[in-house]
């Protein structure tokens, strides 16, 4: 099942505020006793826009890695090993959750597909206490010129990176 627009709010490890064009479609483990299989993308999925490239990220334990933001490229992120605090904020001019900030807390214990649409700023920081493997199947090969960076603790993005003992 695919989660978009209020109905991501439903979905589990999700705090804050939806973002508009944001999707999340959980995702199958199949185990056995010979290991695992994680479920992603296919090409024939309704969230499947495009494919330029697939890579890799390792994001150490309480490591920040963002902000960043995309012109053009749509980011379908999953985390097979480990787990992560993904945090989105839609700066979009055009955007009717213009100013709204998404957690998501995805990994092992949560395990989805978010695809995150051009234009979102977007960044990660790693939580628990081993290193997470953060997969980006990207809608377009990487382009230095089609993306921007801002440091972690920018005050342009409204976000504390600090846990919340809630």
């Amino acid at each position: 099942m695919i989660y978009k627009n209020k109905d991501l709010m439903n979905v589990p490890g999700i705090k804050g505020n939806y973002i508009h064009d944001v999707e999340i479609k959980v995702l199958k483990k199949i185990p056995d006793e010979r290991g695992s299989i994680y479920h992603m993308l296919r090409s024939d999925d309704e969230i499947f826009e495009g494919f330029g490239e697939i890579y890799f990220s390792k994001v150490y334990p309480n490591v920040i890695k963002g902000w960043h933001i995309h012109k053009k490229m749509v980011l379908n992120y999953a985390v097979i090993y480990g787990m992560i605090k993904l945090v989105l904020y839609d700066n979009r001019d055009n955007s009717p959750t213009k100013g709204n900030l998404m957690e998501i807390f995805m990994g092992e214990d949560n395990y989805m597909l978010v695809k995150v649409p051009s234009m979102v700023w977007n960044g990660f920081k790693g939580i628990g206490d081993k290193t997470a493997i953060v997969v980006n199947c990207a809608s377009i090969p990487h382009d230095p010129e089609e993306i921007e960076r801002q440091d972690p603790f920018t005050e342009d993005i409204p976000y504390n990176w600090n846990i919340r003992h809630e």
